[in-house]
């Protein structure tokens, strides 16, 4: 049987940061209010479209595996913020990367990234391909009300990539569940699409919009679900869990989740607090933070969870391979910028603020 493990993996985050001293100054906030109920500190704020943070990352995962773009048989892209809805971005990943092989984008939202290497684990599987570029992107400023301190607070942007291969042993993604929970569609949404109507300004309002109680709730109860069902599907015990790397979408929801499970606290990787919730992007960035943390060793037994909009859900049970340190280095970076995240957002901060002082 084949198996799918993890070669290569890198992350790009863009330089300019927004603390939350920075969100104080233009709306009733503090890091003493968001630090204690989201346990973030600050995020980060592109100046450039989602494909080429993805474009970055995949570089960067190629020089860890030790390939060039010409040997990968797939691009799978996770985003809800793609640059262009037509084409879709992985295109330009492929064109930025020298890649010839399918391509394509999907959005399931903050579970985006899981979703998509578990369709890229299913294509190993079966023989079909060899090795698979997996990518989560956000660029989520673009989707904030900045006077709507509810959900500005939350998101940044970013992105993080690995290479998927087939090999022989018994080790990377060993089980997957997938779930969508369609009852609560409604409660984390930015209603951007053809259902808008175009020659009305007033339908513009496509901005990130949620019940937080509510989605705390179902979170929870959705990870926590299929990762019993993911550690059954494995027959392990959740004492045999060496990591848990979930998404990164509010500490709280983290430490409610480990103790609904039962599992040690000091086993969840947390890295909220200095980039917020990149959707898709979470669960690869973590996973280069941890690896250079040296938190993430050979043949241990990692736990990934994640939920979204939709609302998705998914959970994964990957047995990491020997290798933990990068084949190579890329040198990819992105272009210079020379703005504050403070000056990024002015734009769109003035006319929120306008707009709601109307």
């Amino acid at each position: 049987m084949q198996y799918a493990t993890i070669t290569g993996w890198g992350k790009c985050v863009p330089p300019a940061i927004l603390t939350n001293d920075d969100l104080a100054t233009f709306m009733d906030t503090s890091d003493e209010w968001i630090k204690p109920r989201t346990g973030i500190s600050q995020r980060h704020i592109s100046h450039v479209d989602t494909s080429e943070l993805a474009s970055v990352a995949a570089k960067r995962a190629l020089a860890a595996a030790g390939l060039n773009g010409s040997d990968i048989d797939m691009i799978i892209l996770a985003t809800a913020t793609p640059d262009t809805l037509i084409p879709n971005i992985a295109s330009t990943v492929q064109a930025n990367i020298g890649a010839n092989c399918a391509a394509f984008d999907i959005n399931a939202a903050c579970s985006g990234f899981l979703y998509a290497l578990s369709l890229a684990t299913g294509q190993i599987r079966s023989g079909a391909l060899k090795r698979v570029l997996v990518i989560g992107a956000e660029r989520l400023s673009f989707f904030i009300d900045w006077s709507r301190r509810d959900t500005a607070v939350l998101f940044g942007d970013g992105a993080g990539a690995v290479v998927l291969e087939a090999t022989d042993k018994q080790e990377g993604v060993l089980s997957y569940e997938l779930n969508n929970d369609p009852e609560g569609r409604e409660i984390l949404k930015a209603s951007f699409g053809t259902g808008m109507d175009r020659y009305s300004a007033d339908s513009l309002d496509f901005f990130i919009q949620f019940d937080g109680r509510e989605i705390f709730k179902r979170a929870i109860n959705g990870m926590a679900t299929l990762s019993a069902k993911v550690l059954d599907n494995c027959q392990l015990d959740k004492d045999q869990v060496d990591l848990v790397i979930p998404h990164q979408a509010n500490e709280r929801i983290i430490d409610t989740l480990v103790h609904k499970m039962k599992i040690d606290p000091a086993k969840a990787f947390v890295n909220i607090a200095n980039y917020g919730n990149t959707s898709a992007a979470t669960i690869p960035i973590a996973i280069c933070d941890a690896l250079d943390q040296c938190m993430i060793k050979p043949g241990q037994n990692i736990l990934s969870c994640a939920f979204g909009a939709g609302l998705t859900c998914a959970a994964m049970l990957i047995k990491w391979g020997d290798r933990v340190t990068p084949i190579e280095q890329s040198d990819a970076e992105l272009p210079a910028s020379d703005k504050t995240g403070l000056e990024l957002i002015k734009r769109a901060v003035d006319y929120f603020c306008r707009e709601k002082a109307q």
